[in-house]
């Protein structure tokens, strides 16, 4: 059985695979670093994103992040709480 966090690791993990198609994805699920914080209590979660993709491809920093959060939609509002992320192209991770 797949509890909620697993859940919400897979969802996030397909949501920024079908619209960055990253060469390299990694979802942490860091909730428990935050239990009692005062945004966890609504059930929302904290979670860590290391994402490398062509998609990054001529996009500044704050782009990147705007394309990281489009791809979540709803899920930064209904399931995620915090998100933080190192967004990089393919050759800024050969580096």
């Amino acid at each position: 059985m797949i509890g909620p966090r697993e859940t919400r690791v897979e969802r996030i993990r397909a949501a920024l695979e079908a619209a960055l198609a990253p060469e390299a994805l990694e979802v942490i699920d860091e909730s428990h670093k935050h239990a009692g914080h005062e945004g966890a209590r609504d059930g929302r979660g904290h979670f860590k994103v290391l994402v490398t993709s062509a998609a990054f491809e001529g996009l500044n920093p704050i782009a990147r992040h705007r394309a990281v959060y489009e791809a979540l939609g709803d899920m930064m509002v209904t399931d995620i709480h915090a998100l933080s992320m190192t967004a990089r192209t393919p050759a800024e991770a050969g580096r």
